[in-house]
């Protein structure tokens, strides 16, 4: 496994070629639309909008982990935990390591802390997407240009090294005497603003120090720390909507309405939102999803498929070109102002300032439901009901957790949540037909670092197996 450093240029090329173009690792020198020096603000063009896509890119798999998503068909392998090949999501992921390795290099030699700093943040994200997934896995080795076999880091020295490249990275950030200034035109996340990167930092910072919470190193008071230096309203979520021709959820739906069956909505989402098992409708699931021929929300159980039988009715739930989040043009969420209010609420009330953890958890209804455009009269009714606005002397992390998994909709962090959470959503049930007798809890080593990296990849155990973090 070893990555050659050559980088498509301009934004578009990149869009126009795609992940398609690099057939492997190998071969990447013999590409001719890739050249030998691009400049630092082409590497950002391209390090920006892979990190998204592979951000939505794993979240296609661990949403249906969460039961987001449930395969149309019966015994889907990812819905029922079977052992499934994810070469292309590990290839994608560190194909983007190595672009931003390569702007990490450039940026060192040409004095410019901006896009060392910016490097940093998104090699953390990347990271923490791998290990999050599989556990152990190369880096340190990885991208030394010196062996075709790197050796595996365990998952928690991972975690170490990314939480060690956002701390470097806020540092770059904050100084003043860059050489090469970011490039607003080709940052395709923040336009360019360092301040925008540093409260992003600060954000993934937060997510990573209370993903630890079923460990002695949990501290609430460093997870409130860094929620504290992260966003302070939706405007600064870190967000990408630059595509060749549409946002890839909108592409599942549009490939779903013509019967290439993907992006189906699991029971478990569609009854979490509209009343089944709460007692409560959620005006949030207008803007997820539209209603079916009965004039109704109805999910499909993981594991089970369509039992309709007629997949040309839509007489269940999908992805919907019609949300805010997954329209043609909606942008790709990587890290909001809202899940930043739970992750503030849970530490709060982990450190028993109840009081705290109630004002966040409202808030981050509130800012969750102005991101999806749900009606003023609509989400304050929501937050009127007694089953959700039950002051902050009844609150419980349950209810935390409970609002985190509609904020977190389609986004690879549910899954960190739910395997903290032990998977304790209410009414959450195993998938028809599962492979494992309880939930998973990390993803098999995908075949194709199998046969190119054999020797180094670890044992297999069963995917029930916790990660460090998940014990």
């Amino acid at each position: 496994m070893k990555f050659n450093h050559k980088k498509l240029v301009p934004l578009l090329t990149f869009l126009l070629i795609g992940l398609g173009g690099c057939k492997d690792y190998f071969e990447l020198k013999e590409n001719p639309n890739l050249i030998g020096n691009p400049p630092l603000a082409s590497l950002l063009s391209t390090t920006t909008h892979k990190t998204a896509l592979n951000s939505q890119r794993v979240a296609n798999t661990t949403s249906y982990f969460v039961q987001y998503l449930a395969n149309p068909g019966t015994a889907g392998s990812t819905d029922t935990y079977q052992i499934t090949d994810y070469t292309a999501t590990w290839d994608a992921v560190y194909f983007g390591m190595a672009d931003l390795y390569d702007l990490k290099k450039k940026a060192q030699e040409q004095g410019s802390s901006e896009y060392v700093g910016v490097a940093n943040v998104m090699l953390s994200y990347h990271l923490t997407l791998i290990a999050d997934i599989f556990g152990d896995a190369p880096f340190s080795d990885a991208f030394t240009g010196t062996t075709l076999t790197p050796k595996y880091d365990t998952a928690e020295t991972l975690y170490t090294t990314a939480l060690t490249l956002l701390n470097e990275g806020i540092t770059e950030l904050a100084k003043t005497d860059s050489k090469v200034k970011l490039s607003a035109a080709n940052d395709v996340i923040h336009k360019g603003s360092t301040a925008a990167w540093i409260k992003t930092a600060y954000a993934l910072k937060a997510r990573m120090l209370n993903k630890v919470s079923k460990t002695s190193t949990y501290k609430p008071a460093d997870v409130l720390d860094a929620v504290a230096k992260s966003y302070v309203a939706n405007a600064d979520d870190a967000q990408m909507s630059t595509f060749l021709l549409r946002n890839p959820w909108a592409q599942v739906a549009r490939n779903n309405a013509q019967l290439l069956l993907d992006g189906w909505l699991s029971d478990q989402l569609v009854n979490h939102l509209n009343g089944v098992t709460y007692g409560v409708v959620d005006p949030r699931i207008e803007k997820i999803t539209d209603k079916t021929v009965n004039n109704d929300y109805k999910g499909t159980r993981n594991g089970q498929g369509n039992v309709g039988g007629n997949n040309t009715v839509k007489d269940e739930n999908y992805i919907s070109l019609n949300s805010p989040l997954t329209g043609d043009a909606s942008p790709l969420l990587i890290v909001t102002f809202a899940e930043m209010k739970f992750v503030e609420a849970e530490a709060a009330f982990r450190a028993g300032d109840k009081a705290r953890a109630y004002a966040a958890y409202l808030a981050g209804i509130t800012a969750n439901m102005d991101k999806y455009g749900v009606a003023a009269a609509a989400r304050d009714a929501y937050l009127a009901n007694p089953a959700v606005g039950v002051g902050s002397s009844a609150l419980t992390l349950d209810l935390i957790f409970k609002e985190k998994y509609v904020a977190t909709y389609l986004n690879p962090e549910a899954w960190n949540d739910a395997r903290r959470y032990d998977y304790k959503y209410k009414g959450f049930r195993l998938p028809l037909n599962a492979a494992l007798p309880t939930f998973i809890r990390r993803a098999a080593y995908p075949n194709g670092e199998n046969s190119k990296n054999g020797a180094n990849v670890p044992d297999e155990v069963p995917l029930s197996t916790p990660l460090w973090w998940d014990k």
